[in-house]
């Protein structure tokens, strides 16, 4: 298991290291978006594993970002959390950078 961590890369890009699974994504607090920010990056490049729970810390990402009118953008997406948006009838890629 390694530890989920989130790291501001620069101005409104993040990317994330460790796992996005139960066991590492229930120590945490929920990131919650600079208010000033109008784009923000996500690149999950570095993630080990992942399951439904890193898929749930997408969606409320997804909410946030919404409700403040953030456009939000995800890079290198696991190939777990792809099948499993896929599987959950999540529309994911609209959120992928392109």
């Amino acid at each position: 298991m390694s530890l989920f961590k989130l790291i501001e890369h620069s101005q409104g890009s993040y990317f994330v290291e460790g796992d996005m699974t139960f066991l590492t994504l229930n120590k945490i607090n929920t990131f919650n978006f600079p208010s000033s920010a109008k784009e923000i990056l996500i690149d999950l490049d570095k993630v080990l594993h992942a399951d439904s729970a890193g898929l749930a810390l997408i969606i409320e990402w997804i909410k946030q970002s919404k409700q403040q009118n953030t456009a939000l953008k995800f890079k290198n997406v696991p190939h777990q959390l792809l099948t499993l948006a896929k599987l959950s009838d999540f529309n994911i890629e609209n959120f992928l950078l392109s």
